[in-house]
């Protein structure tokens, strides 16, 4: 399996690595370390040395109640990281609701738009489509403003899982070729602990949607309600929850502690290899 990401593509025949770069001040673990220009550089490029395939540019936070920032914020934040690790050798990815952010990212030189909204947005999918990027979708209930108010279901699996299918269908529809497609059932967004830990113990469900399967689980607070730890010492229930992710079929992880990640999956490669 391979994702076309521009003119680029992600080998997917094993699992691959999402580095997170927040240039925001308030995003809910990393907030502040990386809100300028030379330290986002730095990190994504510390990332991409331990190992990340995937780097993705955050410039407005989608934790729980956080504040929209605007479009002018954003692209002042995300537009002159994308030009500057353009050609890095890892593919660029864009962490944005905005159709004016996707547009500039596209532009340049992103190679994936990461989309918490699926590409609802009005204008979105125009924009996109016939770009040839890579597109992420996930499932989110509600806004990142009142999200957490929002969630219930009556089997949420069921839900991300038509809801996932209905966002291929539009993209489909709107001309994004198959192979440029991932999926997120957004793990956190919208969903309170038991949702949470019934999606990632039905994960392998969503392989029958036959799309690869991106998972983003790091730091994030049903990590903290099982552990107790504070967000920065969740790393080891990171592990955890991504190394049971990828046994169930995740073809991506998105992570903080990318070296950590890598080490865990060289270990899970070898024991899977083994005859």
């Amino acid at each position: 399996m391979q994702v076309t990401c521009g003119d680029m593509r992600l080998d997917l025949s094993r699992p691959r690595i999402m580095g997170i770069v927040n240039v925001t001040p308030d995003s809910f673990s990393d907030g502040g370390e990386h809100d300028t220009l030379a330290a986002a550089a730095d990190h994504a490029r510390k990332l991409i040395a331990e190992g990340a395939d995937i780097i993705d540019i955050g410039g407005e936070s989608t934790r729980p109640m956080a504040e929209t920032v605007s479009v002018a914020e954003e692209l002042e934040r995300v537009i002159p990281l994308v030009e500057i690790l353009r050609g890095c050798g890892a593919i660029i990815s864009v962490d944005t609701r905005k159709p004016e952010v996707m547009h500039a990212a596209i532009q340049a030189g992103a190679h994936m738009i990461n989309d918490v909204q699926a590409l609802q947005a009005e204008g979105a999918l125009s924009i996109v489509a016939p770009a040839g990027v890579a597109v992420c979708v996930l499932h989110m209930q509600g806004e990142p403003q009142n999200m957490q108010r929002q969630a219930n279901y009556n089997d949420v699996t069921e839900t991300v899982y038509e809801f996932l299918q209905q966002r291929i269908d539009a993209l489909l529809a709107a001309g994004v070729a198959r192979e440029r497609i991932i999926i997120d059932p957004g793990f956190g967004f919208g969903k309170q602990l038991q949702h949470n830990l019934q999606l990632l113990k039905h994960l392998a469900v969503f392989t029958g949607l036959n799309y690869p399967i991106l998972v983003g689980m790091s730091r994030k607070s049903m990590l903290g309600a099982l552990t107790g730890r504070a967000v920065g010492e969740r790393e080891a229930a990171g592990l955890a929850a991504h190394l049971y992710a990828v046994n169930q079929g995740a073809n991506i992880i998105r992570v903080h502690d990318v070296a950590a990640c890598r080490d865990a999956l060289t270990v899970w490669q070898a024991i899977k290899g083994t005859q």
